[in-house]
């Protein structure tokens, strides 16, 4: 029998695509490969947001190429955002892949392989508005902490973004068929469910004409009950006051916000073609703590952009010290092809967008020092995620930790822990993005 091997590379959102085309092939009768030096094939699923991801993904072809050619590898499928940006130049330019998937013919992966065991060549890039949404899934991590992506694309156009590009415009799944394959993963042991999308914020306005978010969320809780629901990627000119209330009043609605700034500056937020100015920031910022005491705020931003002097960093820098995020990531600049940004003039250099990179990033340390300082004494409710041997000691997450990208709290216990359960922990120390404590016996979700 076959045996396909996988790596996904990029965001969470990639990382469902993946379960779904795992799904496809496991359903045509193939064997999955734990490791790709097992696989006779492999397929890689490649992100192609920035620069580094891109390189990222190429490096990962690059190595199966070598795999291909020295050792029993025989075939290399590749998926994804660079699949269906650079379809031409991949095949071009990189003769050992055998097979190229747009992202509008996951579908078809079953296909693919099944050519490239015969030794053929293949693509498929059908049209990625017309696509199949959702799918039944084969879940890649621990069931108790997942992913669920609601839409697929985006409609807001920001100037340095190649994604409308390359995934087309908003496409939001129905209410009933996310709800659907919410109950699905309640049944695999789902106790954490992360709503993602381009701009989660925006669900439903193509398909219903309005914002539907908080819907969505009521008609999740009435249908499951799983205990904690975390919402990623809303823009602060989507933040709706339903959905203040829906987090303030449902306590399944985790109080956290991922609300990607980019910028803080007026004219750079004009020329990225954000939708708000720093006013609606700001103001978003302190509606949401107004209203939802004790909210974890994340945010990113974008360093380096077109135009940015030193004036327009330093009131970036400023702004950070005064909202101060509870979780905050930066990005240098990347002039991606085709985006309207790319062709501005005010390019700044490499070397003075890192400098600003570090900057923002050590603001944002000693920020997050002093937070993850005031936690210690406080009794944390905590999602174990496993114990780790070498360190002799449990991991996991709290309400304020969003999978993959915060921190950790890492516990002791006076009894075994099963991954999954969710214990009350007294913090006792802080790091700079973990914490660590004791756990002790209360009452859990």
């Amino acid at each position: 029998m076959t045996k396909v091997g996988f790596i996904s590379l990029g965001c969470s959102k990639n990382l469902v695509d993946t379960e779904v085309m795992l799904h496809h092939l496991m359903e045509a009768g193939y064997e999955i490969a734990p490791d790709e030096s097992d696989a006779d094939i492999v397929v890689v699923n490649t992100c192609g947001f920035i620069e580094d991801a891109k390189r990222e993904s190429v490096d990962n072809i690059l190595d199966l190429a070598w795999l291909k050619e020295n050792a029993h590898l025989r075939g290399i499928v590749v998926t994804g955002c660079l699949a269906e940006r650079y379809r031409e130049e991949i095949f071009r330019e990189m003769p050992e892949v055998d097979a190229l998937v747009g992202v509008g013919s996951l579908d078809r992966i079953a296909l693919a392989v099944a050519a490239v065991d015969r030794g053929e060549t293949y693509s498929a890039f059908d049209d990625k508005e017309a696509s199949p949404l959702g799918g039944a899934r084969v879940l890649t991590s621990d069931p108790y902490s997942v992913y669920l992506k609601i839409a697929e694309g985006c409609d807001n156009r920001c100037s340095y973004c190649a994604i409308p590009l390359i995934r087309g415009g908003l496409r939001s799944r129905t209410v009933e068929d996310i709800v659907e394959e919410a109950k699905d993963l309640e049944a695999l042991g789902a106790k954490e469910l992360n709503l993602i999308a381009q701009d989660t914020s925006r669900y439903g306005l193509d398909l219903y004409g309005e914002y539907r978010l908080a819907d969505l969320v009521r008609a999740i809780c009435r249908e499951t009950e799983i205990p904690w629901i975390r919402l990623l990627y809303c823009y602060p000119d989507k933040i709706t006051d339903d959905l203040i209330a829906e987090m303030r009043d449902n306590p399944r609605l985790l109080p956290y916000m991922d609300i990607p700034i980019q910028h803080i500056s007026d004219p750079i937020l004009s020329a990225m073609n954000r939708h708000g100015d720093s006013a609606l920031i700001r103001d978003t910022v302190a509606r949401l703590r107004r209203e939802i005491p004790g909210i974890t705020l994340r945010s990113t931003a974008i360093v380096g952009f077109p135009g940015e002097g030193e004036t327009e960093f330093e009131e970036l820098c400023a702004f950070i010290k005064e909202a101060r995020f509870d979780r905050f990531g930066a990005f240098p600049y990347s002039a991606e092809e085709d985006t309207p940004a790319a062709a501005f003039d005010g390019q700044v250099e490499e070397q003075v967008k890192q400098d600003r990179y570090d900057i923002l990033m050590q603001t944002q340390l000693e920020i997050s020092r002093e937070m993850q300082e005031a936690k210690v004494g406080r009794t944390l409710t905590v999602l174990c995620e496993g114990y780790d041997r070498p360190a002799a000691i449990y991991v996991g997450r709290s309400e304020a930790d969003a999978p993959d990208i915060d921190g950790k709290v890492f516990f002791s216990a006076p009894r075994r822990v099963p991954a999954g359960t969710f214990v009350q922990v007294r913090i006792t120390e802080a790091m700079d993005y973990d914490l660590v404590g004791e756990m002790i016996e209360g009452d859990n979700p």
